[in-house]
């Protein structure tokens, strides 16, 4: 059985992070602001995310704790994306911050420098950019789930990827 298909994003108003189908990374930015920058991440994001032979798009949730001004602008981003995969009819999943800090290092209140650190202990390589980095592990959670991820992690680790709610692939 081949891989299937799966396609990442850490969705930010700054720099969205984005995991591709091969395991390379980029971000997605702009220098507009407001309602411009909403569409502009929107065509982006959306353009990297239905491509007609992409699987899955995993997309990290929104810390519905979060503060600050831009939580509001960054939900709003969040619904385009959905609403925007939804009637693309693109299969996606959204995997909550925890549990994608969970997955990564076992630990569900680990902070950003934790992940990048656990990608090059466990993979070998570094990501300079946090937000790529959370891309790459939330692609890495669905090869996982789908049986293909390119190397194991702890008990802890599977059991935050397992509680997630995969949709059923039709390559699987």
């Amino acid at each position: 059985m081949t891989a299937p298909t799966i396609i990442a994003f850490d969705l930010s108003l700054r720099a969205t992070g984005v995991a591709h189908h091969d395991g390379g990374t980029h971000r997605i930015t702009t220098k507009h602001t407001g309602t411009a920058r909403l569409a502009e991440l929107r065509n982006a994001i959306l353009g990297c995310a239905t491509v007609p032979w992409a699987d899955l798009v995993v997309l990290e949730g929104l810390a519905l704790r979060a503060n600050g001004g831009g939580h509001a602008e960054l939900a709003g981003l969040h619904s385009l994306i959905t609403v925007g995969l939804w009637e693309r009819e693109q299969l996606f999943v959204e995997i909550p911050p925890a549990t994608l800090k969970k997955a990564a290092t076992g630990r569900g209140n680990a902070q950003k420098p934790d992940l990048r650190v656990e990608l090059l202990k466990r993979a070998g390589f570094d990501i300079a950019d946090d937000n790529e980095v959370d891309a790459w592990w939330l692609r890495y959670a669905a090869l996982h789930h789908y049986g293909h991820a390119p190397f194991d992690v702890p008990q802890s680790h599977r059991d935050a990827i397992e509680k997630i709610d995969w949709p059923q692939l039709e390559t699987s």
